[in-house]
């Protein structure tokens, strides 16, 4: 490829094409938003730490029309565990149409998310990796190095979702604060040779964990967890390690051989200090990093893409309302210091320690609890994310927007459908004319559903709504029961409107 092909601004440059990287790229080009997204990799890793994805990732990929895709040939399951606790947490509790954990692999997941990126226009490239990033008052640019050669991206904006050791959050100058590893896990996709007396799950032993789960018919994944050296095995991780490893916590290796993937990682868990500097912000691993227990990594960063999307190409089509991009900084950190804690949280109560067994138990029991187990299904699910919104205050505001079942004159729907564009949706569900008057003066910038009612499915005495304005993350920006006043209704709406989408 030759390199003036280079020689061109584009909007954004994403560096990093994992799910986060590739997800983001697709919000930003249904925005119309003109991205590169850059890849030190020449193709996919072929290998995944994380492989599930929980309740809220499928209800926001629902309201891009992508879940059907991700659940296709994908098998689901409604328990999951809370540091290999005996108990399981029960994920059908759940307020939602997607009670359950999809087995999707990362690499699985970033494959159908890349192919939903180029679906929709966004250049990837491979092969190309960022050397430097360098910002002004007017732009960025990325020194990249790529296989003909190094050349220069300018950009309005760059986002850095290149993992915990993020090249762009070092650029930025941006603070990565938190603790250490002390544990250490070994991980290997593996065949075993006693595959029928392999364990399932978590087993804790007196010296340390071993997880272990079949991946298909040929091999499992296992991983060890040392809680006595805190130092890692080096560069790379060999089977005699891993070997070494099995046999010293679970007192056997049941013959394991053929590794197909080799890795390692501890327990350390940071915090970017800002998700944003000027003209640069992070996304996903680069801006949290934890232990991956719970499964809750990837689906984290996930929803920083989601949140992220629409206000960064509403900063760069020149309508962002002041203070719409720094919401998300505002709105993520939260969620991510909340996941780092519940993972510490697990690491301890998995220590080996028998002081810790009777803690262990005390745990168990309490998840027997159905009030108990469905916080943590919740936790883990990350479905009671809620973000504080300023506006009048309503009891939906902030919230995600359920599923609601919408009914008009000529059939029904449902409201994921209408978020599949990736725009605000507001709708008018009492036929109220304040609600349409103040929707026209932005209606190039937020759908309107006119003339429906919803089926209220949570409670039968929850007050009828008039009207509900979404975001096109899924939450909840505005919201008044049918009883409101016309002034409350066009003053309120006015306000979201122009908070979330900028002058009429």
């Amino acid at each position: 490829m030759a390199t003036e092909l280079f020689d061109r601004d584009v909007d954004v440059v994403i560096v990093g094409a994992g799910p986060v990287g590739t997800l983001l790229a697709a919000e930003l080009r249904m925005a119309r938003v003109r991205v590169v997204v850059l890849e030190r990799l020449p193709e996919r890793s072929p290998h995944s730490k994380a492989f599930g994805l929980h309740a809220r990732s499928l209800e926001s990929l629902d309201r891009r029309g992508l879940v059907e895709r991700f659940c296709e040939g994908a098998r689901s399951w409604n328990n999951g565990h809370f540091a290999g606790l005996d108990e399981w947490v029960d994920f059908s509790t759940l307020d939602s149409n997607h009670g359950y954990a999809l087995l999707s692999e990362q690499t699985r997941t970033e494959r159908l998310l890349e192919e939903h990126a180029l679906e929709v226009g966004a250049e990837i490239r491979r092969g190309h990796e960022a050397t430097a990033v360098r910002q002004d008052e007017d732009g960025v640019e990325v020194g990249v190095s790529g296989p003909d050669g190094r050349y220069t991206l300018r950009a309005k904006y760059v986002v850095g979702c290149d993992g915990g050791r993020s090249l762009v959050r070092r650029e930025a100058g941006i603070g990565f604060p938190g603790t250490g590893g002390r544990v250490t896990a070994r991980l290997g996709d593996v065949v075993l040779a006693d595959r029928e007396n392999a364990p399932m799950g978590m087993e804790r032993t007196e010296r340390g964990l071993l997880f272990c789960v079949p991946l298909d018919d040929t091999y499992h994944r296992i991983s060890t967890f040392d809680f006595e050296r805190g130092k890692g095995p080096g560069e790379e991780l060999t089977m005699d390690e891993l070997t070494t490893s099995l046999r010293e916590i679970w007192g056997c290796d049941m013959g394991a051989h053929s590794p197909r993937w080799l890795s390692w990682f501890t327990d350390s868990a940071c915090q970017a200090d800002r998700y944003r500097e000027g003209r640069i912000l992070l996304a996903g691993d680069a801006a949290h990093t934890h232990f991956p227990v719970g499964g809750q990594g990837v689906n984290l960063g996930l929803q920083d893409a989601f949140n992220l999307g629409w206000k960064l190409a509403a900063a760069v089509h020149g309508w962002a309302p002041e203070g719409l991009l720094d919401s998300y900084d505002k709105e993520r950190q939260a969620p991510a210091r909340r996941v780092l804690a519940n993972t510490r949280a697990q690491i301890a109560l998995m220590n080996p320690d028998p002081y810790v067994t009777q803690l262990r138990e005390l745990f168990t029991d309490l998840m027997r609890k159905e009030q108990v187990n469905r916080h943590l299904a919740e936790m883990l699910s990350g479905v009671t994310v809620r973000y504080e919104l300023d506006g009048p205050k309503h009891r939906l505001l902030g919230d995600f927007a359920r599923d609601l079942e919408l009914r008009a004159d000529d059939g029904k729907s449902l409201l994921p459908e209408h978020l599949h564009g990736a725009t605000g949706v507001l709708l008018d569900l009492a036929d109220r004319p304040e609600v349409s008057e103040v929707w026209r003066e932005w209606g190039e910038r937020v759908l309107a559903v006119e003339r429906v009612r919803h089926v209220r499915a949570a409670c039968d005495q929850e007050p009828e709504l008039a009207g509900l304005l979404v975001r096109p993350d899924g939450y909840v920006a505005w919201a008044a029961d049918r009883d409101a006043s016309g002034a409350e209704l066009r003053d309120g709406l006015g306000a979201a409107l122009a908070t979330w989408f900028g002058t009429a």
